[in-house]
């Protein structure tokens, strides 16, 4: 098995090396991913990741047989061992601010036990701190959060 600092390493060396890549050579165009948005009370749950990058809603990329529900679902359940229960689709969007991707966020409700990935580490953030720490490409939720 590997250790949790070498399994945090290991993302931070994929993620860097694929956006470094992909910025710069997007070869199947614009990526599809899938985003969920989970609030309690003036707080939200993010991932401060371990690629150094800063925090991101729990998400990622949508394989490509897969709905944009379906990653949603997935990529949570990875990232925070959490089951999402409700979904629906609250903004569709596209963003260059990394690599080409078209996001479609959803606001979710989820139950069970929150743990930790290779990815980073599920946390609990008011939008003051998302303001500051949320990645660029994300940053359009910011607007739809505050309103």
């Amino acid at each position: 098995m590997i250790s949790k600092a070498v399994s945090a390493k290991l993302f931070w060396l994929l993620s860097r090396s694929g956006l470094a890549i992909y910025s710069r050579f997007p070869l199947f165009g614009p990526l599809k991913a899938a985003l969920g948005v989970m609030r309690r009370d003036d707080v939200f749950l993010v991932i401060d990741r371990n690629d150094g990058r800063g925090v991101s809603f729990p998400g990622g990329l949508q394989y490509p047989w897969e709905s944009p529900e379906q990653a949603c679902r997935r990529e949570v359940r990875e990232e925070t061992g959490l089951n999402v229960t409700k979904s629906f689709v609250r903004l569709r969007y596209y963003s260059t601010a990394d690599v080409p991707v078209n996001f479609t966020v959803f606001e979710i409700e989820a139950q069970g036990e929150l743990r930790g990935s290779w990815e980073g580490t599920p946390c609990w953030l008011p939008i003051a701190e998302l303001r500051k720490r949320l990645l660029a490409s994300q940053h359009r939720l910011l607007e739809l959060l505050e309103n």
